[in-house]
């Protein structure tokens, strides 16, 4: 079985990644890492008699990973701790399944250049749904053919970055898209009086812009909104629960061992 360590594993996101992979038969939880965690992040999902026989490792720095022999870490914390984890597992040959966002392109480009070097592979991707995933294909499919677009994203309150870095990566598919097709940046916006400061939005890659919401009861969710002569076009991904984004994660852990370097999103890993 395929050894796998969770980097903030007392996370939502993290304890989901526990569960999913205490349930598949061809992994293995060999190590729960969170810097804040006072008591074993793997104990209460799911109960004792589903999981191992003994409770995983649980530790506070991402060098625990080590003594665990873990061969895959998957990381959902925050960007400048993923960062550094990163570089740890480049450095000693553990790969890398991340889903941390706010990462910088400075961070990105400098941790190409290790895992190029590297024993070990990393897969960086905003969203681990495979629905998000079709939707930004979707998107870029799109984009060459409208006029406009901009971004609505929606997520829980307790989210800590704005815009997310779903509606980046959308943004800079749709761009690129444009680019691509012999188009440029969208035009400017006409707006020529804003009442209330930000009600058009962040100015996105492209000119695309970008709408954040953040409300109790939600989870992940992102429309994005096209539009041309006498025409609009939606198209909407939403994730009700986080179990949804556990398929791309437990995909990207079986598959990160046969991807060189580092790869970022999950669409090389689905061939889109």
């Amino acid at each position: 079985m395929l050894r796998v360590g969770v980097l903030g594993a007392a996370g939502r996101m993290g304890r989901e990644v526990c569960r999913a992979v205490l349930a598949d038969p061809d992994l293995e939880l060999v190590a729960t890492v969170d810097p804040g965690a006072a008591s074993p992040p793997a104990a209460s999902p799911p109960a004792a008699s589903e999981g191992p026989d003994r409770p995983p490792l649980v530790g506070t720095a991402v060098e625990d990973l080590a003594g665990a022999r873990a061969e895959v870490a998957v990381d959902f914390t925050v960007a400048d701790g993923a960062v550094a984890n990163m570089r740890w597992c480049a450095e000693h040959g553990v790969h890398a399944v991340v889903g941390t966002t706010g990462i910088s392109d400075a961070d990105i480009e400098e941790l190409e250049r290790l895992f190029e070097h590297s024993d070990a592979n990393a897969v960086l991707a905003a969203n681990f749904a495979l629905g998000a995933v079709l939707m930004m294909r979707f998107c870029e499919i799109a984009a060459p053919f409208m006029d406009g677009a901009e971004v609505v994203e929606l997520h829980h309150d307790g989210k800590l970055d704005a815009p997310s870095g779903t509606a980046l990566k959308t943004a800079e598919v749709i761009a690129g898209a444009l680019v691509s097709s012999g188009g440029g940046p969208l035009p400017p916006d006409r707006t020529e009086r804003t009442v209330l400061e930000g009600s058009r939005g962040a100015d996105g890659p492209g000119g695309v812009r970008i709408h954040s919401v953040r409300l109790p009861g939600l989870v992940a969710h992102q429309e994005v909104l096209f539009g041309a002569l006498g025409q609009s076009l939606s198209i909407r991904h939403d994730s009700y629960d986080r179990s949804s984004f556990m398929p791309g994660v437990l995909l990207a852990v079986k598959a990160v061992a046969e991807r060189p370097g580092l790869t970022l999103g999950l669409g090389p890993l689905l061939g889109i």
